[in-house]
């Protein structure tokens, strides 16, 4: 390319100005630096913004858990299909079933792009139903991609002697959970559809500490985990038989899980099913990441970019491999999309739910 001068101005391309200012020593070679630079910036905004920067992973649970490796997992292989290439730093922050972390991201965190997170799948419902504690509106998070949709399931600790549901209608069980959650409300709501006798006990900081809760005997039962997660981080359970699936939760059966039943197949009243549908949605979101309303819209495609470019990575998917850890991901976008559709269920569906769940 050519450039033009001015009465001794301007230059369009840095070749030419190479040339034009070659006689002016120091001051040329600055004004070319000035030119290039100029360049890089228009090029690459976010990458400028990122480069040198680290972006803060909040998770909503204790360490050890599904999501806390699902987010570690995913997160240390998007540093290098960022832009800038930031680094991802990961901080727990349990408490309230992920109800702190989740408001701690809505209120209080960086909302330039430093910082995204990974909360409970059921925080839209749990806002649609009208909890307290949740001081946000989950369909202005903006999602960046979930990993896994997969369904969640009850299972019993062997030495209960349980082996299915209806047993459950038979004997009282401890039902471990960690707060007002899915984790609690799949008990709640058998118990006031199905007549089960699930003692729901909630509060632990996250679903590792109920497996803990199970090998040391304080409770029976899990009240949620997706089939997953029991995969990746308790294989040995499983190949042991230490646990028995008695429901799981989502919209169709898991191809590995065909004689296990869905909870919303197992009332018999319509009103009910179609409750126990809107209680199941949430799996599909997953382990949702997402960033806190606000972040600049460029930041987010990149991170929506880097999500996708993430999930076809070999060297993720052998990592994923590698901690037992499947994968069926969904994308920032188709994420969004069901959450809002979630917070904006008609409200006769939602008053039968939160009947059930003996909410006001």
């Amino acid at each position: 390319m050519r450039g033009s001068c001015v009465g001794g101005g301007c230059v369009v391309d840095v070749q030419p100005a190479k040339r034009v200012f070659a006689g002016f020593g120091v001051v040329g070679a600055l004004l070319v630096g000035a030119l290039s630079a100029g360049v890089r910036a228009h090029a690459g905004p976010v990458e400028d913004y990122y480069k040198g920067k680290s972006i803060e992973v909040i998770i909503g649970y204790s360490s050890g858990g599904g999501y806390d490796v699902y987010a570690r997992t995913v997160t240390r292989h998007m540093t290098n299909h960022m832009p800038g290439k930031p680094t991802f730093v990961a901080r727990q922050m349990p408490g309230g079933g992920s109800r702190i972390a989740a408001n701690f991201l809505y209120n209080i965190a960086n909302k330039e792009g430093l910082a995204i997170g990974i909360v409970d799948q059921s925080l839209a419902l749990s806002q649609v139903l009208g909890e307290p504690n949740i001081k946000l509106d989950a369909a202005k998070f903006l999602y960046i991609g979930n990993p896994i949709s997969d369904n969640n399931t009850m299972s019993a600790w062997h030495t209960t002697g349980v082996t299915n549901w209806e047993q459950a209608k038979e004997k009282q069980l401890s039902l471990g959970a960690t707060g007002n959650n899915t984790s609690g409300w799949y008990g709640m709501s058998m118990n006031a559809m199905l007549g089960t006798k699930f003692k729901i006990i909630m509060g632990y900081p996250g679903g590792n500490d109920v497996n803990l809760a199970l090998e040391k005997g304080e409770v029976d039962v899990r009240g949620s985990n997706s089939w997953a997660s029991w995969k990746s981080t308790r294989p040995q359970w499983l190949a042991e038989k230490k646990i028995n699936i008695l429901v799981q939760i989502g919209l169709m059966r898991d191809p590995e899980l065909p004689e296990v039943p869905l909870l919303m197949e197992l009332p018999t009243d319509e009103d009910d099913r179609a409750a126990l549908k809107l209680l199941s949605a949430p799996t599909t979101i997953g382990r949702p990441l997402f960033a806190p309303p606000g972040v600049p819209e460029d930041r987010i495609k990149a991170l929506r970019a880097a999500f996708d470019a993430t999930m076809k990575d070999p060297a993720f998917i052998e990592d994923a491999k590698n901690n037992k850890l499947d994968l069926q991901p969904l994308s920032g976008v188709e994420l969004q999309k069901i959450v809002e559709e979630i917070v904006a269920t008609p409200p006769r569906v939602v008053q039968r739910l939160k009947t059930v769940l003996e909410m006001k």
